[in-house]
């Protein structure tokens, strides 16, 4: 008889450094933990991923649909960052792989450095130190200035945006922001209509935006071109926002006043392989590895959030915080008395007991996949005790509780139904 799988046999791996809080919340919950301290991408992430359960990556690796169909074991993937760019959400919600992340845990690294740097940049604390370093004693106030009084523009207000406003403005900044939503400014801050005008006035822009189409290179020699004389440019949000290239050459010209970065469109899959950059070497620009929201608490929030997403998936099937599947917050199970555990029906010999089941269910959403999985378990005299459903334009998620019963035969005839994805049972 088929039966739940245990948890001891639910396999971990993680990539990039991922904060050890993480490891051990996993491993407090029993599943086997194996960690990776690299990103890994194409064959490499197939190879190291082809027996995993959950995964879970930062910003550095990359996983896509070949990489996905080479793992047929993996339930879910947890991102250990804000964004999730570096995985194809279309084709792991296809898979029926839940993806999720930590959209919030590091807003407040990322705007105390966005702040830090335009305090940096406005005293040339860049040429300082690197006089200091050099030997060369320079005591000049010469385009040194405070941030009081300065006009600070935000390029999307949300809620790393938000933030920084909240800082800038306790510093005495003027502060102004342009967003594509209709967003609630806090304290002082303005919006302003365009990205034009918020460039045209602004003695510092800070770049708060996602990874889209709309945002691919949103500021190019255009945009730089209509910045005030002596602005700076801070970027802490996505690499590919910015034309770098046409950046350089606006502070090469004097145009700018200088910048801060700590995205790039090309970065290192590791630490100790070097970077390129046409922005190396040219005064009063800050360069940093990807570091805005990499604080030790930063990433100790994140490993929590991402990782309880995690296990609740696993252990009872909610997929509350994901970024592509339907999301269904569910209760925890009653009836059983025993903890809920994951289920890749393998023969082990041990027979499923008499009791309240959960039945988890990815399907093509298309019409009459719910009728035809009500008319097996009519069929097979189960009773349901609760039912959740959500969809979105292409997969239809439902989590049904069936009332004490043999779940084997059910399960068996749900695989069977054309439309399945994914099919699986928790005690």
């Amino acid at each position: 008889m088929r039966t739940s799988y245990p948890k001891d046999k639910i396999r971990v791996l993680l990539l990039e450094r991922i904060h050890p809080r993480a490891e051990e919340l996993f491993a407090a919950e029993g599943f086997q933990v194996d960690r990776n301290s690299g990103a890994l991408s194409g064959d490499a992430l197939a190879d190291a991923a082809r027996d995993t359960h959950v995964l879970g990556l930062r910003s550095a690796s990359d996983l896509r649909a070949p990489v996905l169909v080479q793992c047929p074991r993996l339930l879910t993937i947890g991102c250990f960052c804000i964004g999730t760019n570096q995985v194809d959400l279309r084709a792991a919600n296809l898979a029926g792989v839940p993806v999720f992340n930590s959209p919030f845990s590091n807003t407040r690294s990322v705007a105390e450095l966005t702040i830090a740097e335009i305090v940096a940049l406005h005293r040339r604390l860049t040429d300082k130190t690197a006089q200091m370093h050099a030997g060369v004693w320079d005591k000049s106030a010469a385009g040194a200035h405070e941030v009081r009084g300065r006009t600070l523009g935000i390029v999307g207000y949300g809620r790393i945006g938000s933030q920084v406003s909240v800082l800038a403005e306790s510093m005495g900044m003027r502060v102004i922001f342009h967003d594509t939503a209709a967003v609630l400014p806090l304290g002082n801050a303005r919006p302003v209509r365009t990205l034009d005008e918020l460039l045209a006035q602004a003695d510092v822009v800070s770049l708060h935006v996602p990874a889209t189409r709309a945002t691919e290179r949103l500021i190019g020699p255009r945009q730089l071109a209509a910045m005030r004389p002596g602005a700076f440019l801070i970027n802490n949000a996505r690499g590919g926002v910015v034309d770098v290239g046409a950046l350089a050459a606006a502070l090469r010209q004097g145009r700018l006043g200088g910048a801060a970065l700590d995205v790039f469109p090309a970065e290192p899959a590791r630490n100790g392989e070097a970077f390129e950059c046409e922005l190396r070497g040219l005064p009063n620009v800050i360069l940093t590895p990807h570091v805005a929201g990499s604080t030790e608490e930063a990433q100790e929030s994140i490993a929590v959030d991402v990782a309880t997403k995690l296990i609740r998936f696993v252990n009872n099937g909610s997929t509350t915080g994901s970024v592509n599947c339907p999301q269904v917050d569910l209760p925890e199970q009653s009836g059983t008395g025993v903890p809920p555990v994951s289920s890749e029906h393998e023969q082990d010999g041990r027979a499923i007991p008499h009791r309240r089941h959960r039945i988890l269910h990815f399907h093509r959403n298309v019409p009459g996949v719910l009728s035809k999985m009500h008319a097996i378990i009519a069929e097979v005299g189960a009773n349901i005790a609760a039912e959740y459903l959500q969809t979105n334009p292409e997969v239809g998620y439902v989590v049904l509780d069936v009332d004490p019963t043999n779940a084997a035969p059910i399960v068996d005839r749900l695989k069977a139904i054309p439309e399945t994805i994914r099919v699986r049972l928790l005690w």
